[in-house]
C-alpha cells in the first residue's frame, strides 16, 4: 500500500505550473529517495502512465490517465442526462455550452459543446479554472456551507483582469446575489472581453452538484441578453436536475 501512495503522490506533482518535472525534482517535491523515485517513475513509464518529455530527461503524465479519466466522464449520469439539454442550448443560442463539477476549490469541465460563430470562447473538458472569478466558480461558492467558502476565502484571491473581485467581503456580497438571482455572472472577472452566465444542477437532496454555463465575447453576451440567457440555462439546468432525481 506504501508503493502505492508514493505512485500517486508522484502523479499528483505534474499541474499546469510544473506539467514536467525531472527524477531529482519530483524525489524533491513528493520527499522522497532519489533511487525510490527513479523505480516508481520507471514503473510508471512502463505502464504508461509517465511518459518522456521532449528533452529524454523529464517526465509528463502519460496518455493511460488521459484514457481513464475520459472512461469516468463518458460513465457519469449526468453527463448524459445534460448532453441533450446543452445541444439545444448551443443550437438555440449559437454559443459554446459547457458542463462542470466542483473539484478541489477549482471548476473541473466534463464536457463543451460548441456554437458555429467564427469566434468561439470555450473551455477544454479536462480543464481547472479558479472559482472566484469564473461565473459557474461564483455558483458552487454561493452553495458551499460557512465553513468550506471561509476556507477558502482566507487564501489570496489572484486578479486576472481589472474586474476580478479579490476582497473577501465584496465577494461574499455577490454572492448573496448569486444566491437571491439563481445563477451566476462573470463580467470580464477571468478574461477581458468575455462574459459568462451559469445554472445549477441539483441531485436528488437538493444540493448543487454540477452547473451548466454560456461564455461569450462582450459584444454578443450584451446586458440586456443575459436575463434572457440566464433563463434558458436555467430551465435546461431544471431539467437536468429532476432527471437526477431532484424534486422542487
Amino acid at each position: 500500500m506504501r508503493a502505492v501512495e508514493r505512485a500517486l503522490q508522484i502523479l499528483s506533482c505534474f499541474d499546469d505550473q510544473h506539467p514536467e518535472r525531472g527524477v531529482s525534482e519530483i524525489a524533491q517535491v513528493v520527499g522522497l529517495h532519489k533511487a525510490t523515485t527513479h523505480r516508481i517513475v520507471t514503473t510508471l513509464l512502463n505502464l504508461g502512465y509517465l511518459e518522456r518529455a521532449a528533452d529524454g530527461f523529464k517526465y509528463r503524465l502519460g496518455l493511460r490517465l488521459a484514457d481513464l479519466g475520459f472512461k469516468v466522464i463518458r460513465r457519469m449520469d449526468l453527463r448524459r442526462e445534460a448532453l441533450p439539454y446543452m445541444t439545444q442550448l448551443a443550437q438555440r443560442w449559437d454559443e459554446a455550452c459547457d458542463l462542470c463539477v466542483f473539484d478541489r476549490g477549482d471548476v473541473f469541465y466534463i464536457e463543451v459543446i460548441q456554437g458555429n460563430h467564427a469566434l468561439t470562447i470555450a473551455a477544454a473538458v479536462g480543464q481547472r479554472l479558479p472559482a472566484h472569478c469564473t461565473a459557474s466558480g461564483k455558483l458552487f461558492l454561493a452553495c458551499l456551507p460557512s465553513h468550506e467558502l471561509d476556507a477558502i476565502l482566507s487564501r489570496p484571491l489572484a486578479a486576472y483582469t481589472d474586474k476580478t473581485i479579490i476582497s473577501p467581503a465584496e465577494l461574499c456580497r455577490q454572492l448573496e446575489a448569486i444566491r437571491q438571482q439563481g445563477y451566476g455572472l462573470d463580467d470580464q472577472e477571468y478574461e477581458v472581453g468575455i462574459r459568462a452566465v451559469s445554472a445549477p444542477i441539483r441531485n436528488q437532496e437538493g444540493a448543487v452538484v454540477a452547473a451548466v454555463s454560456m461564455a461569450s465575447p462582450t459584444s454578443r453576451m450584451t446586458p440586456d441578453r443575459i436575463p434572457e440567457i440566464a433563463g434558458a440555462l436555467r430551465e435546461a439546468a431544471e431539467a437536468v436536475s429532476r432527471r437526477m432525481g431532484w424534486k422542487a
